[in-house]
Protein backbone atom coordinates (compact mmCIF):
# COMPACT_ATOMS: atom_id res chain seq x y z
CA UNK A 1 0.00 0.00 0.00
CA UNK A 2 1.24 3.52 -0.83
CA UNK A 3 2.56 5.81 2.62
CA UNK A 4 0.72 8.98 2.09
CA UNK A 5 1.52 10.37 5.24
CA UNK A 6 5.22 10.06 7.13
CA UNK A 7 6.30 11.68 10.83
CA UNK A 8 9.43 11.33 11.84
CA UNK A 9 10.13 12.32 15.32
CA UNK A 10 8.57 15.71 15.28
CA UNK A 11 9.03 17.91 18.42
CA UNK A 12 7.54 21.27 18.71
CA UNK A 13 8.10 24.09 21.76
CA UNK A 14 6.64 26.81 22.32
CA UNK A 15 7.95 29.90 24.44
CA UNK A 16 11.31 31.46 25.62
CA UNK A 17 13.80 29.94 27.73
CA UNK A 18 12.40 31.43 30.82
CA UNK A 19 9.82 29.77 29.93
CA UNK A 20 9.23 26.59 27.08
CA UNK A 21 6.46 24.15 27.01
CA UNK A 22 6.83 21.14 24.70
CA UNK A 23 3.94 20.48 23.26
CA UNK A 24 5.14 17.14 20.80
CA UNK A 25 7.54 14.77 22.22
CA UNK A 26 9.37 12.72 19.27
CA UNK A 27 5.90 11.62 17.62
CA UNK A 28 6.29 9.32 14.83
CA UNK A 29 3.74 7.20 13.02
CA UNK A 30 2.38 6.45 9.29
CA UNK A 31 -0.53 6.49 7.22
CA UNK A 32 -1.54 4.49 4.13
CA UNK A 33 -3.51 5.56 1.12
CA UNK A 34 -7.29 4.68 2.12
CA UNK A 35 -7.08 4.70 5.52
CA UNK A 36 -9.35 6.62 7.89
CA UNK A 37 -7.36 7.15 10.99
CA UNK A 38 -8.27 9.06 14.44
CA UNK A 39 -6.10 10.88 17.03
CA UNK A 40 -7.56 11.12 20.25
CA UNK A 41 -6.08 12.39 23.79
CA UNK A 42 -7.36 15.08 26.57
CA UNK A 43 -7.43 18.46 26.54
CA UNK A 44 -3.59 19.60 26.17
CA UNK A 45 -2.37 16.47 25.31
CA UNK A 46 -1.03 17.88 21.73
CA UNK A 47 -3.35 16.03 19.26
CA UNK A 48 -4.61 19.84 17.70
CA UNK A 49 -0.78 20.81 17.60
CA UNK A 50 0.25 17.76 15.87
CA UNK A 51 -2.65 18.33 13.40
CA UNK A 52 -1.69 21.67 12.82
CA UNK A 53 2.02 20.51 12.05
CA UNK A 54 0.55 18.30 9.42
CA UNK A 55 -1.30 20.65 7.92
CA UNK A 56 1.13 22.98 7.26
CA UNK A 57 -0.44 25.59 9.69
CA UNK A 58 2.49 25.32 12.38
CA UNK A 59 6.32 24.22 11.79
CA UNK A 60 8.25 21.62 13.87
CA UNK A 61 10.84 22.57 15.70
CA UNK A 62 12.36 19.35 15.17
CA UNK A 63 11.44 15.91 12.51
CA UNK A 64 9.87 15.88 9.58
CA UNK A 65 6.66 15.03 8.10
CA UNK A 66 6.62 13.94 4.65
CA UNK A 67 3.13 13.89 2.53
CA UNK A 68 2.73 12.19 -0.47
CA UNK A 69 6.35 12.25 -1.02
CA UNK A 70 6.39 16.36 -0.29
CA UNK A 71 8.92 17.30 2.88
CA UNK A 72 6.34 19.70 4.10
CA UNK A 73 8.72 21.28 6.63
CA UNK A 74 10.95 22.38 3.92
CA UNK A 75 8.64 24.09 1.64
CA UNK A 76 8.08 27.92 1.71
CA UNK A 77 5.87 30.33 0.48
CA UNK A 78 4.59 29.71 -3.33
CA UNK A 79 5.57 25.83 -3.13
CA UNK A 80 3.83 25.87 0.37
CA UNK A 81 0.72 27.84 -0.80
CA UNK A 82 0.65 25.00 -4.38
CA UNK A 83 0.95 22.12 -2.12
CA UNK A 84 -1.97 22.95 0.45
CA UNK A 85 -4.26 23.71 -2.44
CA UNK A 86 -3.21 20.58 -3.91
CA UNK A 87 -2.88 18.07 -1.93
CA UNK A 88 -4.62 18.83 1.27
CA UNK A 89 -8.21 19.19 2.33
CA UNK A 90 -9.59 21.01 5.20
CA UNK A 91 -12.94 19.59 7.13
CA UNK A 92 -13.56 22.25 10.32
CA UNK A 93 -15.90 22.00 13.31
CA UNK A 94 -17.11 25.18 12.01
CA UNK A 95 -18.08 24.57 7.93
CA UNK A 96 -16.46 27.38 6.98
CA UNK A 97 -18.97 28.01 3.93
CA UNK A 98 -18.77 31.46 2.31
CA UNK A 99 -22.50 32.59 3.42
CA UNK A 100 -23.13 34.51 -0.33
CA UNK A 101 -22.56 30.98 -2.31
CA UNK A 102 -24.52 28.20 -3.14
CA UNK A 103 -23.36 24.87 -1.97
CA UNK A 104 -22.86 24.14 -5.25
CA UNK A 105 -20.25 27.22 -5.59
CA UNK A 106 -18.64 26.49 -2.01
CA UNK A 107 -17.97 23.15 -3.47
CA UNK A 108 -16.62 24.70 -7.12
CA UNK A 109 -14.45 27.23 -5.25
CA UNK A 110 -11.58 24.93 -4.88
CA UNK A 111 -11.85 23.54 -8.30
CA UNK A 112 -12.16 27.19 -9.94
CA UNK A 113 -8.60 27.87 -7.81
CA UNK A 114 -7.45 24.99 -9.80
CA UNK A 115 -8.16 26.20 -13.38
CA UNK A 116 -10.69 23.79 -14.10
CA UNK A 117 -13.15 23.14 -16.73
CA UNK A 118 -16.29 24.25 -16.23
CA UNK A 119 -17.50 20.93 -17.62
CA UNK A 120 -15.09 19.09 -15.32
CA UNK A 121 -16.06 20.86 -12.45
CA UNK A 122 -19.76 20.01 -12.82
CA UNK A 123 -18.84 16.49 -13.47
CA UNK A 124 -17.28 16.27 -10.28
CA UNK A 125 -19.44 18.38 -7.72
CA UNK A 126 -22.56 15.94 -8.93
CA UNK A 127 -20.40 12.64 -8.46
CA UNK A 128 -19.04 13.70 -5.00
CA UNK A 129 -22.68 15.38 -4.46
CA UNK A 130 -24.20 12.46 -4.47
CA UNK A 131 -21.65 10.23 -2.87
CA UNK A 132 -22.46 12.64 0.21
CA UNK A 133 -26.46 12.93 -0.45
CA UNK A 134 -26.39 16.36 -0.44
CA UNK A 135 -27.75 16.80 -4.42
CA UNK A 136 -31.08 18.10 -3.45
CA UNK A 137 -29.17 21.37 -1.15
CA UNK A 138 -26.88 22.33 -4.12
CA UNK A 139 -28.74 25.10 -5.07
CA UNK A 140 -29.23 26.29 -1.59
CA UNK A 141 -27.58 29.02 0.37
CA UNK A 142 -25.53 27.49 3.90
CA UNK A 143 -28.42 29.61 5.85
CA UNK A 144 -30.76 27.32 4.50
CA UNK A 145 -29.47 24.12 5.55
CA UNK A 146 -29.46 22.25 8.46
CA UNK A 147 -25.65 21.73 10.28
CA UNK A 148 -25.70 18.22 9.34
CA UNK A 149 -26.24 19.61 5.28
CA UNK A 150 -23.73 22.59 5.56
CA UNK A 151 -21.30 20.34 7.30
CA UNK A 152 -21.47 17.65 4.91
CA UNK A 153 -20.78 20.56 2.03
CA UNK A 154 -18.04 21.09 3.64
CA UNK A 155 -16.87 17.51 3.05
CA UNK A 156 -17.33 17.72 -0.47
CA UNK A 157 -15.65 20.81 -0.63
CA UNK A 158 -12.81 18.78 0.69
CA UNK A 159 -12.43 15.88 -1.13
CA UNK A 160 -13.67 16.96 -4.96
CA UNK A 161 -10.34 18.00 -5.70
CA UNK A 162 -9.25 14.41 -4.90
CA UNK A 163 -6.54 15.78 -1.97
CA UNK A 164 -4.15 13.18 -1.05
CA UNK A 165 -5.16 13.60 2.76
CA UNK A 166 -8.29 15.13 4.21
CA UNK A 167 -7.66 16.13 7.69
CA UNK A 168 -10.60 16.58 10.41
CA UNK A 169 -10.74 18.75 12.88
CA UNK A 170 -13.74 18.13 15.54
CA UNK A 171 -15.81 17.58 12.17
CA UNK A 172 -18.81 16.07 14.30
CA UNK A 173 -18.17 19.15 17.29
CA UNK A 174 -21.44 21.68 16.30
CA UNK A 175 -23.82 18.74 15.38
CA UNK A 176 -26.92 16.69 16.90
CA UNK A 177 -26.26 13.23 17.51
CA UNK A 178 -28.11 12.16 14.35
CA UNK A 179 -26.49 14.79 11.87
CA UNK A 180 -22.90 13.45 13.30
CA UNK A 181 -23.87 10.10 12.41
CA UNK A 182 -25.04 10.68 8.85
CA UNK A 183 -21.91 12.95 8.44
CA UNK A 184 -19.74 9.85 9.59
CA UNK A 185 -21.15 7.50 7.63
CA UNK A 186 -20.34 10.11 4.70
CA UNK A 187 -17.10 9.53 5.70
CA UNK A 188 -16.98 5.90 5.59
CA UNK A 189 -18.28 5.67 1.99
CA UNK A 190 -15.82 8.47 0.82
CA UNK A 191 -12.80 6.28 2.69
CA UNK A 192 -14.39 3.12 0.83
CA UNK A 193 -15.88 4.39 -2.37
CA UNK A 194 -13.16 6.92 -3.17
CA UNK A 195 -10.12 5.84 -1.12
CA UNK A 196 -10.34 8.87 0.49
CA UNK A 197 -7.31 9.39 2.94
CA UNK A 198 -8.90 10.57 6.39
CA UNK A 199 -7.25 11.55 9.25
CA UNK A 200 -9.59 12.99 11.74
CA UNK A 201 -8.88 14.43 15.22
CA UNK A 202 -11.73 13.91 18.02
CA UNK A 203 -12.05 13.70 21.61
CA UNK A 204 -15.43 12.06 21.11
CA UNK A 205 -15.15 7.99 21.44
CA UNK A 206 -18.72 7.20 19.50
CA UNK A 207 -17.27 9.56 16.42
CA UNK A 208 -13.83 7.72 16.73
CA UNK A 209 -15.03 4.02 16.65
CA UNK A 210 -15.76 5.20 12.76
CA UNK A 211 -12.22 5.34 12.10
CA UNK A 212 -10.03 1.98 11.57
CA UNK A 213 -6.96 2.62 13.54
CA UNK A 214 -6.79 5.32 16.41
CA UNK A 215 -3.36 6.77 17.97
CA UNK A 216 -3.82 8.03 21.29
CA UNK A 217 -2.26 11.33 22.12
CA UNK A 218 -1.00 12.23 25.96
CA UNK A 219 1.53 14.79 27.06
CA UNK A 220 3.03 15.35 23.67
CA UNK A 221 3.53 11.72 22.72
CA UNK A 222 1.77 8.72 21.18
CA UNK A 223 0.19 6.53 24.39
CA UNK A 224 -1.70 4.28 22.75
CA UNK A 225 -2.46 2.97 19.23
CA UNK A 226 -5.57 0.24 18.35
CA UNK A 227 -6.44 -1.29 15.21
CA UNK A 228 -10.28 -1.83 14.65
CA UNK A 229 -9.10 -4.95 12.26
CA UNK A 230 -12.58 -7.32 12.52
CA UNK A 231 -14.56 -5.69 15.57
CA UNK A 232 -17.78 -4.17 15.03
CA UNK A 233 -18.13 -0.52 15.92
CA UNK A 234 -20.05 -1.00 19.33
CA UNK A 235 -16.59 -3.19 19.87
CA UNK A 236 -13.82 -1.10 18.76
CA UNK A 237 -16.12 1.70 20.85
CA UNK A 238 -15.82 -0.29 24.15
CA UNK A 239 -11.99 -0.91 23.32
CA UNK A 240 -11.82 3.24 23.01
CA UNK A 241 -13.55 3.61 26.39
CA UNK A 242 -10.92 1.31 27.85
CA UNK A 243 -7.34 2.95 25.95
CA UNK A 244 -9.34 6.27 27.45
CA UNK A 245 -10.14 4.93 31.14
CA UNK A 246 -6.50 3.91 31.03
CA UNK A 247 -5.51 7.42 29.93
CA UNK A 248 -7.14 9.45 33.35
CA UNK A 249 -5.05 7.02 35.51
CA UNK A 250 -1.39 6.98 36.16
CA UNK A 251 0.85 6.05 32.78
CA UNK A 252 3.62 4.99 35.06
CA UNK A 253 1.15 1.73 36.13
CA UNK A 254 0.08 1.14 32.52
CA UNK A 255 3.34 -0.26 31.37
Amino acid sequence: MKNILSVENIEKYYGKKEVITKALDGISFKVDKAEFVGIMGPSGSGKTTLLNCIATIDNVTTGNITINNHEVTKLKFKKLDKFRRDELGFIFQDFNLLDTLTGYENIALALTIQERKPKEIDSLIKKVAETLGISDVLKKYPYQMSGGQQQRVACARAIVTNPSLILADEPTGALDSKSARLLLESFEKLNRSLEATILLVTHDAFTASYTNRILFIKDGKIFNEIVRGSDSRKEFFNRIIEVMTLMGGDVNNVF
